[in-house]
C-alpha cells in the first residue's frame, strides 16, 4: 500500500483514478493544508475554506480572514460538507485545481 510520500496512511478503499496520489500517477509536493469542506457539488472536486488570523501591526490587532481553494477528490476518499480535510499540493490538474485531497475526517 502506497503512502504517496506522506505521513498519512493510505485509505482502505481502492480506486482506479489516475489523479489519486495513493493509487494513481499524481505526485504530491510542497504544502500540506487543512481546512473545512464547504462545497462538494462538483463531480470530482471539493472547495476547501481555510480561516486564519492576520495581524495588523499599526493597530496591534488581528482580524479573521478566509481563503478558498479547489482540490481534486479521488474516488477512494469520502468527503462531505462540514468535515475537515487535508489537501496536498501537486502539479496543476486543471485551470484552478493544483491540490488533491489526501485525508478527510469528521470535525469535532
Amino acid at each position: 500500500m502506497s503512502t504517496a510520500g506522506l505521513e498519512i496512511a493510505a485509505p482502505a478503499q481502492k480506486c482506479d483514478d489516475v489523479r489519486c496520489p495513493f493509487h494513481g500517477h499524481v505526485k504530491v509536493r510542497g504544502r500540506l493544508l487543512t481546512g473545512r469542506v464547504v462545497s462538494t457539488s462538483g463531480k470530482s472536486f471539493v472547495v476547501i475554506q481555510m480561516e486564519y488570523l492576520h495581524k495588523i501591526r499599526k493597530f496591534g490587532r488581528s482580524e479573521r480572514r478566509k481563503s478558498r481553494l479547489t482540490a481534486h477528490l479521488p474516488g477512494c476518499i469520502q468527503a462531505h460538507e462540514g468535515e475537515m480535510a487535508t489537501i496536498a499540493e501537486c502539479r496543476p490538474l486543471s485551470k484552478s485545481i493544483s491540490f488533491v485531497v489526501v485525508q478527510s475526517r469528521r470535525s469535532a
